[in-house]
């Protein structure tokens, strides 16, 4: 007996619009009259790797609670990012509380030069080679944030700009191209048959 598609025995796993990564997982001790409260703090960060990325910190009694929280946050907190043939356009350097990092340029093939915090958001926004260089504090959440506002940051250079008329031009030229042929198709005469020889039955 064969199953059907939508029979109990299996499960169907709906694709996620992002992907997920929890940079930090934190207790939250509250001093209070009565004593003290606990609590979990979640960073979150979420992307599609096609430039869109987002960050979210959430708080709960439960660190399940604190994730789910922290990834809402950061889908309401969403940016694209600017992205150069899988580089970033161009260099940049912020600072952001006690937290300095400096973003490079890269050749195709040299990767995410990047410490364990920083790579996790610039491989969701979808970064492909980039030189960073962190010269402040090791604060998780603060390299996080400061990556966040550098990825906002970024505008379009005139190099990009240029290349983005060339390709416009050699896509109107195909299109005009592939119109011609089609037109010259259409135009010509059909061929038509050739008319066979009669037997002659005498």
């Amino acid at each position: 007996m064969t199953k059907r598609p939508h029979s109990k025995g299996e499960v169907h796993k709906e694709q996620k619009e992002y992907d997920e990564q929890v940079i930090e997982i934190s207790r939250v001790v509250k001093v209070v009259k009565g004593g003290r409260r606990l609590r979990f703090r979640a960073t979150v960060v979420i992307g599609n790797r096609k430039g869109k990325v987002g960050m979210g910190i959430g708080k709960s009694n439960e660190v399940t609670g604190a994730i789910q929280k922290a990834i809402s946050q950061a889908k309401k907190n969403t940016i694209q990012v600017l992205m150069d043939q899988g580089t970033i356009p161009h260099d940049i350097e912020i600072g952001l509380k006690s937290s300095h990092i400096k973003f490079m340029r890269a050749k195709p093939g040299t990767g995410i030069i990047a410490g364990n915090t920083i790579r996790k958001l610039l491989e969701l926004a979808g970064l492909k080679d980039i030189y960073t260089k962190s010269l402040g504090t090791t604060n998780k959440i603060n390299n996080t944030k400061a990556t966040f506002e550098a990825l906002k940051k970024l505008r379009t250079t005139p190099g990009m700009e240029a290349r983005g008329r060339k390709n416009a031009q050699e896509r109107e030229q195909k299109a005009k191209e592939i119109a011609a042929k089609t037109q010259a198709k259409s135009t010509e005469k059909p061929v038509a048959p050739k008319e066979q020889p009669k037997a002659d039955n005498n």
